[in-house]
C-alpha cells in the first residue's frame, strides 16, 4: 500500500493547459495537493524544500493566469521551482531530483519548454525575462517575459541593472518579487490585497496615465509637484517609490498564499496597457509544513527526511567538513590576531564563516548576494592593513573576476580567498561545480594559489594565508567531509611555492594538486604491483610552481602525470609551459595532464562524477600505461 498523499485533483493536471481548465474555486485544493506532493518527493530525494513550499500558490496562480510556455516564465536561482516542475509534465520524474540521470534541482532549458532559461546562480531572472520580452516585441510575436525573483536576490546589483533598462519592454515585462524574509516590507492584511486589486484595475491605470499626461503639460514646477504628490501617495500606501523610480508600475505587497488576491491581481497586471510592472508578494518559506515553517534556515536545503516527523536522515559520524575546519581554524587564529576578519556573500554556514562570527561578531561580514562588492570591500580592508578572508564558493567567485583582477591583483593587495566547493560538487551539478578557479586565478600576476589535499593541509594553508602579506593568496578545498587526517595542534606556515614528496620512486612521477592525492596514492600502489616504481608529490601550490621539484622529477623519471580537480589551463598547463621553456621534454620525457573534461558535467554523486572524468586511481594507472606504450615518436608500441 502506498503512503503517498492523495492527489485526486493534481492527478488531472499534467501541464498548465490542464490547470487553466479548472474552476477558480478548485485552485485552493490543487495548491494543497501540490504542496503535499512536493513534501513527499523531497522527503525521498533531499533537496531544496523551504523555498519551493513558499511559492506553491504563486506557482499555481502564475500558470493559471498566464499563457505559459508562450509567456516565458523565468525563476531566479531555480531552487524554488519544484512545484513548477510537477505541473509542467515532470511529475513522473520528480522523485529523481538531483540524482544521476534524473531531474535537475534547478530550471534547465534541455528539460522542458516550460524552462525557457536555465538558472542556479542568483539575480539573473530580470535580465533574461527582459530579453524574452524585447525579443517578442521585435519579432512581432505575442508573449511576455515574467521573472520571479526573491528578495535575497535583490541584494545583487545585476537585478537593478536589469530594472534600470526595463522600460524598453513596456507591458511585456512583469517582475514578481517573492519576499519571503520580509526584508523589504511586511504585508498589511486584507487591505493591502484590496488596494493591489484596485490599483491594477484597468480603470485606475487609465485614470493614472491620464493624470500623468495632463501633469506633463503643466509648467515645470507644477509638473514636479504633481509627480512628487503621486510618488508620496503611492509610497505611503505601498512603499514602491524605488521601483517606480526605476520605471516600474509597483503593486503590493500582497499575501502570496491567498489565491483570491493573487489571481485577480495577476490578471489585472496581465491585461494592463502600461508597464513594466512589479508585483510584490509576501510569502513564508516552508509554508504548510510545520518543521520547515519553524526552522526556515534548517529546511532550506535538506537531505532525505521523514515526512511525518520531519527528522532528517543522519549521515555517519566521520571526519569534519572542510568548511568547519576552515571556520574553526580562522576563529582560533583571530584570537591572537585582531587584524583577521571574514567576509561571506550570503553563505555564512556554507563557508564556515558562521563559526568565525560566533567568536568574533564584530569582524564577520555577510554582504548578501554581492560577490563583486565582497571582493572590493576585502581589498579596501587589506589596503588599511587588515587581514581579510573572502570566503566564497568557487562557482560564485566567477562573478567577481574583474574585481579580483582590477581591485586586488593589480594593486597587489593581500586579500585572502578561501575558495569553498572547489572541484565537482555532486547533486547541484554543472552550475555549482568549482571547475575554473585554478585556470582563471593562475593567469594573474601577483596571485598565489594553493589547494588542500586534506583537512590537515587546509589548517596549514589557512595559517599560511593569514601570515602572507605580500599580495593576494587563494586556497581551495572541496565540499563535504575530510579524509580523516589528524588536525595539527599547531599550524605550519608553508613555504610559498614549495610542494612535498609523499612517496619516492624512480620511473613514474604523479604530481597531484588537491584532494586527488588519495587516488594518486592508490594508483601508485597499483603501479608498483606492476613493477613500476612511482613517486607521488603533493604540489600544494598551483602558483607559483615548485619548479625545483618539477625539474628534479622530470630529469629522474620516464613518465610525469599531473592530476588536478579543475579544467584545462590549470596545474598541468603551467607544468607543461615550464617544461617547454626549460627544454625538459626535448629528450623524450612523457608528460600527461589529467584534469576535468572540456564539458559541463551533470549532477550525480561526486565519486561517480570523478570516475566519469577519469580522475581516479584506475584513470591514473591507465594514463601511465598508455604513456609507456608510446615511443618517442608518439606511436603506440605493441604489447609484448
Amino acid at each position: 500500500m502506498s503512503n503517498r498523499p492523495l492527489t485526486s485533483l493534481l492527478d488531472q493536471v499534467a501541464f498548465p493547459a490542464d490547470l487553466r481548465k479548472l474552476e477558480r474555486s478548485q485552485l485552493r485544493q490543487l495548491a494543497d495537493e501540490l504542496r503535499a506532493e512536493m513534501i513527499d518527493a523531497v522527503g525521498s530525494t533531499g533537496g531544496h524544500l523551504g523555498s519551493g513550499l513558499g511559492v506553491v500558490e504563486l506557482t499555481v496562480a502564475v500558470h493559471y493566469v498566464f499563457d505559459t510556455p508562450r509567456d516565458r516564465l523565468v525563476w531566479d536561482v531555480g531552487h524554488q521551482a519544484y512545484p513548477h516542475k510537477i505541473i509542467t509534465g515532470r511529475r513522473d520524474r520528480i522523485r529523481t531530483l538531483r540524482q544521476g540521470g534524473g531531474l535537475s534541482g534547478f530550471t534547465r532549458r534541455s528539460e522542458s519548454e516550460y524552462d525557457p532559461f536555465g538558472a542556479a546562480h542568483s539575480s539573473t531572472s530580470i535580465s533574461a525575462a527582459l530579453g524574452f520580452a524585447v525579443a517578442a516585441k521585435l519579432k512581432g510575436e505575442p508573449g511576455r517575459g515574467i521573472a520571479v525573483i526573491g528578495d535575497g536576490a535583490m541584494s545583487a546589483g545585476m537585478a537593478y541593472e536589469a530594472m534600470n533598462n526595463a522600460e524598453q519592454a513596456g507591458n511585456r515585462l512583469i517582475v514578481i518579487l517573492n519576499d519571503n524574509d520580509m526584508s523589504i516590507a511586511p504585508p498589511v492584511g486584507g487591505l493591502s490585497g484590496y488596494l493591489a486589486r484596485l490599483v491594477t484595475s484597468a480603470r485606475f491605470l487609465g485614470l493614472r496615465e491620464l493624470a500623468r499626461k495632463f501633469a506633463r503639460k503643466l509648467p515645470e514646477p507644477l509638473h514636479r509637484a504633481a509627480k512628487k504628490t503621486d510618488e508620496f501617495a503611492r509610497g505611503m500606501a505601498m512603499g514602491g517609490t524605488l521601483f517606480e523610480e526605476l520605471g516600474f508600475y509597483y503593486v503590493g505587497p500582497i499575501d502570496g498564499h491567498d489565491l483570491e488576491q493573487l489571481v485577480p491581481v495577476l490578471e489585472n497586471v496581465r491585461d494592463a496597457a502600461e508597464g513594466p510592472c512589479l508585483v510584490h508578494v509576501v510569502t513564508q518559506k516552508g509554508k504548510g509544513y510545520a518543521p520547515a515553517e519553524n526552522s526556515a534556515d534548517k529546511y532550506h536545503g535538506v537531505p532525505k527526511f521523514d515526512v511525518v516527523t520531519g527528522e532528517k536522515a543522519k549521515s555517519a559520524v566521520g571526519a569534519p567538513n572542510y568548511q568547519d575546519v576552515f571556520g574553526d581554524t580562522l576563529a582560533k587564529l583571530a584570537q591572537t590576531d585582531p587584524r583577521i576578519c571574514a567576509i561571506t556573500a550570503a553563505m555564512p554556514s556554507g563557508t564556515g564563516v558562521d563559526r568565525f562570527a560566533r567568536a568574533h561578531p564584530d569582524r564577520a561580514f555577510d554582504v548578501g548576494i554581492a560577490e563583486q562588492h565582497a571582493v572590493t570591500f576585502a581589498a579596501g580592508l587589506a589596503a588599511q592593513g587588515l587581514r581579510p578572508f573572502a570566503a566564497i564558493y568557487s562557482t560564485f567567485l566567477q562573478r567577481a573576476f574583474d574585481q579580483v583582477v582590477h581591485d586586488v591583483a593589480i594593486q597587489n593587495l593581500p586579500v585572502r580567498f578561501a575558495i569553498d566547493r572547489a572541484g565537482l560538487v555532486g547533486a547541484d551539478g554543472a552550475t555549482h561545480a568549482g571547475s575554473f578557479d585554478l585556470t582563471y586565478l593562475c593567469t594573474l600576476p601577483n596571485m598565489v594559489v594553493m589547494a588542500a589535499a586534506d583537512e590537515a593541509e587546509l589548517v596549514h594553508m589557512t595559517y599560511t594565508a593569514a601570515e602572507h602579506d605580500g599580495g593576494p593568496i587563494a586556497f581551495r578545498y572541496p565540499r563535504g567531509s575530510g579524509t580523516g587526517a589528524a588536525l595539527p595542534e599547531v599550524p605550519q606556515r608553508l613555504e610559498i611555492g614549495r610542494g612535498r614528496v609523499v612517496r619516492e620512486g624512480n620511473k613514474v612521477a604523479i604530481l597531484s594538486l588537491g584532494t586527488r592525492l588519495a587516488e594518486a596514492m592508490k594508483a601508485a600502489d597499483q603501479l608498483e604491483a606492476r613493477g613500476l616504481s612511482t613517486t607521488v608529490a603533493d604540489m600544494r601550490f598551483a602558483k607559483p610552481l615548485d619548479t625545483q621539484l618539477i625539474e628534479k622529477l622530470m630529469r629522474t623519471h620516464e613518465v610525469i602525470v599531473t592530476v588536478e580537480e579543475g579544467s584545462i589551463g590549470g596545474l598541468g598547463a603551467h607544468v607543461l609551459t615550464f617544461a617547454s621553456d626549460e627544454g625538459l621534454t626535448d629528450a623524450g620525457l612523457k608528460v600527461r595532464t589529467m584534469r576535468l573534461p572540456d564539458a559541463f558535467q551533470d549532477h550525480d554523486d561526486p565519486v561517480r562524477q570523478y570516475d566519469a572524468a577519469g580522475l581516479n586511481a584506475a584513470g591514473i594507472v591507465d594514463t601511465v600505461l598508455k604513456a609507456l606504450r608510446h615511443n618517442s615518436a608518439g606511436v603506440e608500441e605493441a604489447r609484448a
